[in-house]
């Protein structure tokens, strides 16, 4: 009996693991689900889409946006066309099956609302949208529906797609190494792959070309065309991290580590808006506490960031333009 019995238990265990694997299998990078649900749900869903496309020109959200990236700048489209879905560091594929989960960024534990909305204030240099507001519930819906399938699995660690978290982790650290020994050198060798590889693109100036974002400077108006120094990518490790799994676009992965290195650390030298997280929250007077975070100062610079890997952002420029 008792042999039958442990046979069962693994048929069992066998048959579990067999659901497991196929309910993280039923949604994957580059993949969104084949349906939308019915009724206000999937209006719902939809709208988040739109809103993830075109983010800085929609009515609900264009007021808390303050340069030119939409959310898919930087959360790629996969072959379905939609936001979100490609295949490198960043999918939104997943993403849902973690929150709520901790950040040690705001310190607390953050719901995916949380964390889309300070996206706002940090890549879209703007405000945070109102947390029940129509565009963040829109957001939030259809980042929902692309872990269609996918079994919760809160992150007690990195608020991030159980896709993404080792890979962000690992080239985080492996990067932050690279960036520490940076040289001027480096940054010269930057600038010319930058201008072989990526000004096609988005510019020799950074400045963007058609439906390709921007990566720095100003408008003519004065106001900046990209992420300021709060966002992920302004971080010299997780923006060589993201570059060499995203770009160039469709060939994500063919960047050498010196490659990815040295074309960010030449990016994230060029001018870019400061971050100051007071200015980013959009909160009633005395209501501060709503913002979910006990980390309530934040500030950083062009040369605050390469302070952070020991770096002299005037030695690596060789001049001293930046502040």
């Amino acid at each position: 009996m008792k042999t039958i019995k442990i046979g069962q238990s693994v048929i069992k265990m066998v048959i579990i693991s067999a659901v497991a694997a196929t309910a993280v299998l039923a949604v994957t990078p580059d993949k969104a689900p084949l349906k939308y649900p019915d009724g206000e749900l999937g209006k719902m869903i939809k709208l988040g889409e739109d809103i993830s496309l075109h983010t800085d020109t929609h009515p609900l959200t264009k007021d808390y946006v303050n340069n030119k990236l939409n959310c898919a700048s930087c959360h790629l489209k996969g072959k379905d066309a939609k936001p979100g879905t490609g295949k490198g560091i960043a999918t939104w594929i997943g993403t849902a099956t973690v929150f709520p989960a901790y950040s040690k960024r705001e310190k607390t534990v953050q719901t995916l609302q949380n964390r889309s909305n300070n996206c706002f204030m940090r890549s879209m240099n703007g405000k945070r949208l109102p947390i029940d507001s129509k565009a963040s519930i829109a957001i939030a819906s259809y980042i929902t529906w692309l872990s269609t399938g996918m079994p919760i699995a809160q992150n007690a660690k990195m608020p991030t797609s159980p896709l993404n978290t080792k890979r962000w982790a690992d080239k985080s650290k492996h990067f932050a190494k690279i960036m520490k020994k940076a040289t001027h050198t480096n940054y010269l060798n930057g600038k010319t792959l930058y201008q072989a590889k990526c000004a096609m693109c988005h510019g020799s100036s950074g400045e963007g070309r058609g439906t390709f974002p921007p990566l720095w400077g100003e408008a003519k108006d004065g106001s900046w065309l990209s992420y300021n120094t709060g966002a992920g990518l302004s971080k010299l490790n997780k923006g060589a991290a993201w570059t060499q799994s995203n770009m160039p676009l469709g060939r994500g992965g063919s960047l050498s580590d010196t490659e990815a290195a040295d074309i960010m650390l030449y990016v994230d030298a060029q001018p870019r808006a400061d971050f100051d997280l007071k200015k980013g929250l959009n909160l009633p007077k005395g209501e501060l506490g709503i913002y979910n975070s006990t980390v309530l100062k934040e500030k950083h610079s062009v040369r605050s960031n390469f302070k952070a890997f020991g770096l002299d952002i005037s030695k690596i420029r060789g001049d001293s333009e930046i502040k």
